[in-house]
């Protein structure tokens, strides 16, 4: 084990009753492991801290933020919570583990979805957007890699969700450069996070989905922050693919600078709703090209 990393190899006990299969990914704070649980004796996904983040109070307090987050979510399209242990030696979630591949990987491999892919896609995210606005929740953390393609998809990982009261008060940039609003890039000079953040993520998304890439990409080194976040200056691209135009409508308002600009996740589904009821009805499931 290194400072960063358990290194959990496959048979290794994470704890008691969780036992390693394989690395699924991580992030600064985390790393997540396919594991085999002896309790719902089914595979899981266990979300450790890593070692060096154990004695972070940071750290720590983020876990407890994203449990708060899973017990008060419960939506078909959302992951779910299992159990929790942020006291533990190695503080952890347990969460269930959701077959599919990640928007991200299929859009790396595959190239951009077609209609009868994004459009369910879009109308599933905003459903469990309007929830969690109703909730009083913001994700701040939409992208393809938080995604799992499925029936129906599943947004995964709230490491960053926090209330809307938290999500209106933050001072710092919170989310993933390519397809954070513009209030989430440098707040609060450019406007507070909220609800609209999350419709603007759902827009960066499904933009990617249909064009194949992101809507915005700068330099992530930057000092500057119109060279890191070109979404603070720059329009949102039009498209290139051939998309109906009520579809590219409904998306290109997700990415409007203003949030008050933007759809709600209910008028996002309506708009997408008629496109989505004129497709044949056999090409309605999710398929890979």
């Amino acid at each position: 084990m290194n400072e960063n990393s358990w290194n959990f190899a496959e048979g290794t006990r994470i704890t008691d009753e969780l036992t390693a299969i394989r690395l699924l990914g991580g992030g600064d704070i985390y790393e997540a492991y396919l594991a085999f649980d002896d309790i719902t004796y089914s595979g899981v996904v266990a979300k450790v801290i890593r070692p060096r983040q154990v004695e972070s109070n940071g750290a720590v307090k983020g876990l407890r933020r994203e449990i708060d987050a899973l017990l008060a979510l419960n939506h078909p399209v959302l992951v779910r919570l299992l159990r929790s242990a942020p006291e533990a030696s190695r503080p952890h979630l347990v969460l269930e583990h959701i077959e599919g591949p990640r928007l991200s990987s299929l859009l790396r491999r595959h190239g951009p979805l077609q209609e009868h892919q994004y459009l369910p896609l879009a109308i599933e995210l905003a459903s469990v957007l309007h929830f969690m606005r109703y909730a009083g929740f913001v994700h701040l953390d939409v992208k393809p890699s938080n995604i799992i393609m499925g029936s129906p998809a599943r947004l995964i990982d709230l490491s960053v969700t926090r209330s809307r009261e938290l999500a209106e008060a933050l001072d710092h940039t919170v989310g993933t450069d390519s397809y954070m609003s513009p209030e989430q890039c440098h707040p609060p000079q450019y406007g507070r996070p909220g609800p609209a953040s999350d419709v603007w993520g759902v827009g960066a998304t499904l933009f990617h989905a249909i064009e194949g890439v992101a809507p915005f990409k700068g330099d992530h080194d930057s000092s500057v922050p119109t060279e890191r976040f070109p979404q603070l200056e720059e329009e949102a691209p039009l498209f290139t693919a051939r998309v109906r135009p009520d579809v590219a409508a409904v998306v290109q308002a997700c990415l409007s600078y203003d949030p008050a600009a933007r759809p709600t996740p209910e008028e996002v589904a309506e708009g997408l709703g008629p496109a989505l009821a004129q497709l044949p009805r056999g090409r309605l499931s999710f398929k890979v090209r």
